[in-house]
């Protein structure tokens, strides 16, 4: 593990035996009056908006907040950890508590990785880190290698996808404790699988964020994102705040990586961009371990994710992509509302051309909004791409929450696993999809008041006139039943279609280790190729140094007959003769081309 090499500018720091230092950057504020375990103590003001007082005696856990001039008493905005909610005490947290017991883990190459995103509060029935780390064995022994977990910065209520984050260093309480969150990184280094973070550097939440109180000038009002005013990193103290916190969750729970959400709405006039310096950063502190950065990112750029002679990342290592979702998703189900009209006019072409190239748009109109999207990504190498065929996102914000399997069968469901988990771009599984999952994940909170019926009115409007959704009830996303029916059925793993769609899984991610991933290390871009496309039905290959992979599904009605695939047959379901039947693929690797 890396040293502790930076001091934090916001919050509590331990500096020495029982001596505790306590900062806030507060220039809306003339006074700050810090209230540590009962007792009132007088902030130093300082220059440029800064409060700083040391205090001696200090445990960890003790509870402190920090009381405003017109008696408001408030969290610190970079607290490590909260008592209960968002809005009470925080806590002084011991770096070193923990004992780590697989310290010695330097993580896994990035061309390794399968990822499995979950949410720690409905992956188990008790919602917690301690349940989750009960499951580690049941996804090692799958071939995971790397979860990646919804946000955990404390937000507003009890339940939550976690993007309205408002204590961005702080983990959410309900899930557990600092150490316990460790306990999972450390359980999970363990079994052999990396862990990595998505974290939201675009906006804060509604409830719980007293920084335009505390600090007006940490926003700026001009610059609206989806989800309020932007963050001004052109500021000083707002752009520690958020630099550090990456640098910060990296460091402090030795996590493997992060996932960036939405970077497209952060906007930063400063000379060099915050994500750029927060990857420089990043790579800088630790040189000796495998981390891995990923960002999500409607614009369909490239010049974030450079590639070193050698195939190394120097800033950012992949990006998620959308367009392969989105237009496997048309291909799949034929539906074509909201964002899916840019994928209406021949998927099968659109998704061929993501397998092969990487983005569907590269600088083509986009038929939704007329305007030019993207840029090439034809030099990019495949591991550059993040691919999924659902996740968070396209369930939950569907009204009703449902999987592709409800929306698509699960044949045709399992022909596009298999596309997915064999592809030479790096496949990332929503929990529940290892074993054809059919709870709905659905959009979930846990407000009160006038911000409820905002959330609730807000939710119903959304889905007005939506296609299949036209006079649909759309659950209110602070009802607590919204929350539990989003729990994964572990009980499917006991039931025969369960174990059988478990064991397909388990078949295609060894197939990947032991053919796909020993290709990836050497595979540069320009390297795939499109065959044939027909409706319903895609043929393409990938020419590496180390052989030539290429695969063919049929989604069609009717069977098509097989393109020459070169090589043996690494995986075919069904078996596969002279024709592909309806929702059957082949696999095939020539290693002497």
């Amino acid at each position: 593990m890396a040293s502790k090499s930076f001091i934090k500018r916001w919050g509590s720091e331990i500096v020495g035996d029982g001596k505790v230092r306590f900062r806030l950057w507060a220039t809306g504020q003339k006074e700050v009056i810090l209230r540590l375990a009962g007792e009132d103590h007088q902030m130093t003001a300082q220059a440029d908006g800064w409060f700083e007082y040391q205090a001696s005696g200090v445990s960890a856990g003790a509870e402190y907040n920090f009381v405003l001039a017109d008696g408001m008493v408030v969290p610190d905005p970079a607290s490590r950890a909260q008592k209960s909610d968002v809005n009470g005490p925080s806590l002084v947290v011991d770096p070193e508590h923990y004992i780590w017991h697989n310290a010695d883990w330097k993580g896994r190459p990035w061309s390794e990785s399968v990822v499995y995103e979950l949410h720690i509060g409905t992956f188990t029935p008790e919602g917690t880190f301690a349940a989750a780390s009960e499951k580690l064995p049941y996804l090692a022994g799958l071939g995971i290698t790397m979860i990646e977990v919804l946000p955990l910065s404390q937000f507003g209520g009890s339940r939550g996808w976690g993007y309205d984050g408002v204590l961005l260093y702080a983990p959410h309480s309900t899930y557990g404790t600092p150490d316990d969150f460790k306990a999972f990184v450390d359980s999970a280094h363990h079994h052999g699988i990396s862990v990595v973070l998505d974290i939201v550097l675009n906006h804060f939440g509604p409830e719980g964020n007293y920084l335009p109180l505390l600090a007006p000038d940490f926003f700026h009002k001009e610059r609206m994102t989806p989800w309020g005013a932007g963050i001004a990193y052109d500021v000083a103290a707002a752009r520690d705040y958020m630099v550090e916190a990456p640098l910060f969750w990296l460091e402090e729970y030795n996590l493997d990586g992060l996932r960036f959400d939405a970077i497209d709405q952060i906007e930063d006039s400063s000379e060099k961009h915050a994500l750029i310096e927060i990857a420089e950063r990043i790579r800088h502190q630790f040189p000796d371990r495998h981390i891995h950065l990923s960002t999500e990112d409607c614009r369909n750029v490239t010049f974030l994710h450079p590639r070193a002679a050698d195939g190394s990342a120097p800033l950012f290592t992949a990006e998620w992509n959308d367009d392969f979702h989105n237009a496997v998703h048309v291909f799949a189900t034929g539906e074509t509302h909201a964002y899916y009209q840019d994928f209406a006019r021949q998927p099968e072409k659109l998704v061929a051309r993501t397998l092969t190239e990487g983005f569907a748009y590269q600088g083509e109109v986009a038929p939704q909004s007329g305007e030019k999207r993207g840029v090439s990504s034809l030099s990019q190498p495949p591991v550059t791409f993040i691919d999924f065929i659902q996740n968070h996102d396209q369930i939950g914000n569907r009204a009703l929450g449902e999987r592709l399997i409800d929306l698509a069968g699960a044949g045709r469901t399992q022909a596009l696993l298999a596309m997915l988990l064999l592809s030479p771009h790096i496949p990332m599984l929503f929990m529940g999809e290892e074993y054809g999952e059919t709870q709905p994940f659905l959009f979930f909170t846990d407000f009160h008041g006038d911000l409820a019926k905002a959330v609730r009115e807000g939710r119903a409007r959304e889905f007005a006139g939506h296609a299949g959704h036209e006079g649909t009830r759309v659950p209110d996303p602070n009802d607590k039943q919204t929350f539990v029916s989003s729990k994964l059925d572990w009980e499917k793993l006991t039931r025969e279609d369960g174990k059988q769609w478990l064991a397909l899984t388990k078949q295609l991610l060894t197939l990947r280790q032991q053919y796909i991933v020993p290709l990836l290390d050497k595979a540069r871009g320009n390297s795939g190729k499109v065959l044939k496309t027909a409706e319903g039905f895609l043929a393409v290959s990938w020419t590496f140094p180390d052989g030539t992979l290429s695969l063919a599904i049929n989604l069609a009605e009717t069977a098509q007959p097989l393109v020459d695939l070169p090589g043996e047959t690494l995986f075919a379901w069904p078996a596969a003769e002279e024709t592909l039947a309806q929702n059957a693929i082949i696999v095939r690797l020539d290693r002497e081309s």
